[in-house]
């Protein structure tokens, strides 16, 4: 009698593991991105924030500099090229006005417009910088440590700040595209 479904018992069906479910998170996020730029949806600029520094007598203004396209989907940037990004802080290239001096908060949101036009991004363009890569090797995913993880066999994203602000990534990669 070794036989498990020996008196009706049926055996549980087995869920998938923490491996199958990186792999499958790592296919959803090649899908998205296939699925977006087949319909041409529409992205933001990527930037890489570069200080003002002093060569020798001239000294440069801080700038954003381009970094690539990406689509915005809630907490995640899904790059045109696969890469995968927490998002981080957001401007438009606006030329400002004249310094009013107002708060600091409005003089540094000010300075940030004109970093971004300095980064030759075209005027009212959307510019995403200061965001973090996503690992996306299983080790990472396992780790629950940023955005992206699995867990007991499920690809998820950590759509809040609390840790159990979970939610499954495919739902939420069709939500959200479905938005642009």
């Amino acid at each position: 009698m070794d036989d498990p479904t020996a008196g009706g018992a049926v055996p549980a069906p087995e869920s998938p593991s923490d491996d199958e479910a990186a792999a499958s998170l790592r296919a959803l996020v090649e899908q998205a991105t296939d699925d977006l730029a087949a319909r041409g949806a529409r992205t933001e600029a990527l930037a890489r924030h570069k200080p003002a520094r002093r060569i020798v007598v001239v000294k440069t203004a801080e700038s954003l500099e381009p970094a690539g396209r990406a689509w915005r989907l809630g907490v995640l940037l899904l790059g045109t090229d696969g890469r995968v990004f927490e998002t981080g802080r957001i401007t438009r290239a606006v030329t400002p006005t004249r310094s009013q001096h107002l708060s600091a908060q409005v003089e540094q949101r000010k300075a940030e417009r004109r970093a971004a036009v300095r980064g030759h991004f075209a005027e009212g363009e959307v510019v995403n910088y200061g965001y973090e890569p996503v690992d996306l090797s299983t080790a990472a995913l396992q780790g629950g440590e940023q955005r992206l993880l699995v867990r007991d066999g499920h690809a998820l994203v950590r759509w809040g700040t609390a840790t159990g602000e979970v939610r499954d990534l495919a739902a939420y990669l069709a939500d959200r595209a479905e938005l642009l």
